[in-house]
């Protein structure tokens, strides 16, 4: 790796203690999630954890599972391997799943945004199954994905035996992980088109129209909350994972484990509450915003910009002073041509004294293909005459 120290420093507004120091003095002496088995609150461009209860303790998920199947929807659709107006077939086996459900029929098609519809607000069981058939060719070969995706993201407390969260044996997660999971899938700001909706249908314009009511009820009751999935089985009681944005702050709550949806939503709400009145979140960068340029080693292009994966901000307690941040970018070396749009080449990482508080990947703006024969051919030449 080399170390390029950009020419510019970024005067950003960051208090003079970490924002993961100010996490673990505030979790010791805040109660928020009292009614949960466990629970954690972070920052979602930080990363940040604002307060932690048990948030590495493995437990049942439920329909949070869906995150994680959602996240992968998401990137199929951006990868274009799917598009969201193609019809998605129901076979038998997805038709057949119990509990939460959209009542899809064997051979029954809806379009790929019909059914992220029914698993996002309506959290169907037999759409999260004919999606997974859809992208991976089998349920069994999509819970691979799932769980590669875990490995990926760093996650140490999460494996999945299915795209629904129905019961299983092994089939766990962990408040922390949950939450580093809808941070992942939140950087597709178009998923809160669905999970932000309380109420939608189905089968419009047929006797079959079928109406979707959100099980996140805090999309309607509390202002700014636009995701993320609820769950509910015996052995797990209760689950929310909540996203809510409020002026430039998103921040991102887990609860596993309460006992009645009352008290669900009440430890998220007291989440909620404790973030926005004592952080306020400092933005940098967009996502998809340019920053800097790599050489592509015999590509048909030199080069290629290199862009934000992911809003990138500086997190500060209310009131508190502020000190100066350097940017500084770091990038991969020996890049070769064939890269793929997306493909990560490097990280940005913020800087204060001498100590990096924050890092996000950087990754390539488009596609860049091997150069043909002819084209090294022809840069070789130039590079003889040059120097001749």
């Amino acid at each position: 790796m080399k170390r390029i120290i950009s020419c510019l420093t970024l005067i950003a507004m960051l208090v003079s203690v970490t924002p993961m120091a100010l996490a673990k003095e505030d979790t010791k002496t805040v109660e928020l999630a009292d009614k949960a088995k466990s629970a954690v609150l972070i920052e979602r461009d930080t990363g940040t954890i604002l307060y932690d209860k048990n948030s590495d303790e493995k437990l049942p998920p439920a329909s949070m599972t869906k995150i994680m199947t959602m996240l992968l929807i998401m990137e199929a659709l951006d990868k274009n391997q799917i598009k969201w107006d193609e019809k998605v077939r129901t076979s038998e086996y997805a038709a057949s799943m119990g509990g939460s459900q959209i009542f899809l029929e064997p051979g029954e098609e809806m379009t790929v945004e019909e059914m992220l519809k029914g698993i996002a607000i309506g959290s169907g069981n037999d759409a999260s199954v004919a999606m997974a058939e859809k992208i991976a060719g089998s349920a069994e070969e999509f819970v691979n994905m799932m769980n590669k995706k875990v490995e990926e993201l760093g996650l140490k407390n999460t494996q999945f035996k299915n795209p629904t969260g129905l019961p299983e044996s092994d089939h766990y997660s962990s408040a922390h992980d949950m939450a580093l999971m809808a941070k992942e899938l939140l950087k597709y700001e178009e998923i809160t088109n669905f999970t932000g909706k309380y109420e939608d249908y189905l089968r419009e314009g047929t006797e079959e129209k079928f109406w979707l009511v959100n099980t996140n009820r805090l999309v309607k009751f509390y202002p700014g909350v636009d995701g993320v999935k609820t769950g509910f089985t015996n052995e797990a009681k209760y689950c929310l994972t909540a996203t809510a944005k409020k002026d430039n702050m998103r921040v991102i709550a887990v609860v596993f484990g309460a006992e009645t949806p009352k008290d669900r939503n009440a430890q998220v709400t007291k989440m909620l509450d404790y973030a926005f009145s004592q952080y306020q979140t400092h933005p940098l960068f967009k996502k998809d915003e340019v920053l800097t340029k790599t050489k592509v080693s015999k590509g048909s292009e030199k080069e290629v910009n290199l862009m934000t994966s992911e809003p990138i901000s500086v997190l500060t307690k209310k009131g508190e002073k502020v000190d100066d941040v350097k940017q500084e970018i770091v990038l991969k070396e020996g890049i070769q041509a064939p890269v793929k749009k997306g493909d990560e080449l490097g990280s940005i990482q913020l800087v204060k004294e001498d100590k990096v508080i924050a890092e996000s990947k950087i990754v390539a703006e488009k596609d860049v293909e091997e150069a043909s024969w002819w084209q090294l051919f022809k840069r070789v030449m130039g590079s003889f005459t040059k120097s001749s």
